[in-house]
């Protein structure tokens, strides 16, 4: 059920990469209003995150979700109704407000039946699915290009009305009512709760800029739509064979392993994304930059998760700083990335991500952990990334 939730949500969130040609056509967008459009949904995530995971926490993760849903519901509806920017930039972010809802309830909702020692692995195999959603956005989109916006996007929102239906059916554990925002101060001393947001915000810098840069490059390069929404499909079908994997290789090797390898590989590759004049070659390079820059999530997601569990932290709670991380990279990377390189160029937020990514792997690999691979991680001086 969680799985199909978040891949229901993702497949929506994910249907604007081949969307941005489209509207940016239609409406006469800048690169920084296109930039605008694609963020709004993490934006909607960035206000929603901790709200969401304190009322999943006090009210009960089914009323969460299906709190999640309806939003998800109306704002696919008004999205596809939308005749002005303005529109579309707000159902998107009222989507990210019902994502944000569905992901803190749904995850900590797996969590608890989920045994400890295998806590990557299982949201390594949620976040397949929400990358299997990922996978399928780029189809959505272009099949609202294809056809029209009203039919693909209603139907999107009775998909999500039987996902209400399967929600009202699924055996939920009871609400906490004495859950606080008081909460989130230890869990935010915590190193690793920390490290696993600082973690999930570089991730989603890296794609951020990339859902939005790579489509409009490969448009300004000749690619239709078609091929703008493919690159992006081919990058997300090998991701959500991977993410399991790097979740298991996390629980078994420890956090470090997968993420110095996937930040090592991000750091070349998002250099390269700036190089290619053609077609072909940025649509090979955009398909394995899809793949690399979402390595760190899994492992990422399981260090929030017993971190928050460290201090007391609720799960859904502790995946509401995991929302809150991913929307705060998606909203610099997205809308920050976009007006950066409409201002220069676009290798010059490439290369600041280059540079955090090198930071960031020189840092944890300066100190090992004091615990063994998968214990508490010392590369976080005074307690900040």
């Amino acid at each position: 059920m969680v799985a199909a939730i978040v891949l229901v949500d993702t497949m929506f969130y994910a249907a604007i990469a081949p969307l941005l040609p489209y509207y940016s056509h239609h409406f006469h967008l800048a690169k920084s209003q296109a930039g605008v459009l694609a963020a709004s949904y993490a934006a909607g995530t960035l206000l929603g995150s901790i709200p969401a995971g304190w009322f999943a926490a006090r009210v009960g993760v089914r009323s969460t979700v299906l709190s999640g849903l309806g939003l998800m519901i109306a704002a696919s509806l008004a999205f596809g109704f939308a005749t002005a920017v303005g529109l579309l930039d707000a159902a998107r972010f009222v989507q990210g407000i019902g994502g944000a809802a569905s992901w803190a309830a749904g995850m900590a909702w797996l969590i608890d039946r989920a045994p400890a020692n295998r806590r990557g692995e299982v949201i390594g195999g949620t976040l397949a699915a929400a990358i299997a959603g990922a996978l399928l956005g780029p189809v959505l989109g272009t099949a609202a290009v294809q056809t029209t916006p009203k039919f693909v996007f209603s139907i999107v929102a009775v998909i999500g009305v039987g996902l209400l239906m399967w929600t009202l059916a699924e055996q939920a554990p009871p609400p906490r009512r004495e859950a606080s925002l008081q909460g989130f101060k230890p869990a935010l001393r915590e190193p690793r709760v920390l490290a696993g947001m600082w973690l999930t915000m570089l991730a989603a810098l890296l794609y951020g800029t990339l859902a939005v840069l790579a489509p409009l490059r490969l448009s300004h390069l000749g690619a239709r739509n078609v091929t703008v929404g493919a690159a992006f499909l081919c990058g997300a079908a090998i991701a959500a064979l991977c993410s399991p994997l790097v979740g298991r290789l996390a629980d078994r090797r420890g956090w470090r392993v997968p993420v110095v390898a996937g930040l090592s590989l991000s750091t070349v590759w998002v250099l390269l994304l700036a190089l290619p004049r053609a077609v072909a070659p940025l649509f090979a390079v955009v398909v394995v930059a899809d793949v690399v820059f979402g390595v760190p999530y899994a492992p990422a997601g399981a260090m929030i998760s017993d971190g928050a569990q460290r201090v007391g932290l609720e799960q859904a709670v502790g995946f509401g700083l995991f929302n809150l991380a991913w929307a705060g990279g998606q909203v610099l990377g997205g809308a920050g990335g976009a007006g950066l390189a409409q201002a220069t160029a676009d290798a010059v937020p490439y290369s600041l991500l280059a540079a955090l990514c090198l930071v960031t792997v020189a840092a944890v690999a300066r100190r090992r952990p004091a615990q063994g691979a998968g214990g508490p991680p010392r590369w976080l001086p005074g307690g900040s990334p």
